[in-house]
């Protein structure tokens, strides 16, 4: 199964995937996809590592997810806006190059047997016009992927405001 858990910043998708992930398994996979910026990006990652108990295995992983073996396990990928803005960067911005190599890294994994693979992202074209270029390639970028990944997902969640809104899966429209 493919869960693709969407919204805004702080609508409360990294908890609600984290929940559902413990559900799903005793000892799934969190996967951090995060680069470590600068001390503010430290200080995040260092915050979500502490609402992660035992049961988790930690794996950090910027780009290529697909080195690693999800084969009959339930993992939670946090979050697609970092690991894209990881392609991102590396390819100087370019939108289709980036793309192209994030999709066929999650078919990789997607592929795998026996999977439950939770996937967090953002939905930043939601919100206020980029005011760079740079900044509306990226959201173009996001908006792409976000698009291809709910495609391919089973299950689609939209959290607002804490509450997950379930908007493609079993009893839904799509």
């Amino acid at each position: 199964m493919i869960y693709l858990i969407t919204g805004g910043e702080r609508s409360g998708k990294s908890s609600y995937a984290q929940k559902l992930a413990l559900e799903l398994s005793n000892s799934p996979i969190y996967v951090a996809t995060a680069r470590k910026w600068d001390d503010d990006f430290q200080n995040r990652i260092d915050r979500h590592q502490q609402e992660r108990d035992e049961r988790w295995t930690n794996i950090e992983k910027e780009k290529f997810l697909s080195e690693i073996d999800f084969s009959g396990k339930t993992a939670l990928i946090d979050c697609v806006t970092l690991w894209l803005t990881n392609f991102f960067v590396d390819h100087k911005n370019n939108v289709d190059l980036s793309l192209e190599e994030a999709k066929k890294e999650f078919l990789s994994i997607a592929s795998q047997k026996d999977t439950n693979l939770i996937i967090v992202t953002n939905e930043i074209g939601m919100g206020v016009h980029a005011s760079t270029e740079i900044g509306r390639k990226f959201t173009e970028l996001q908006g792409w992927m976000n698009q291809f990944l709910a495609s391919n997902a089973d299950e689609v969640v939209l959290m607002v405001s804490g509450i997950p809104v379930k908007i493609k899966g079993e009893n839904s429209k799509f």
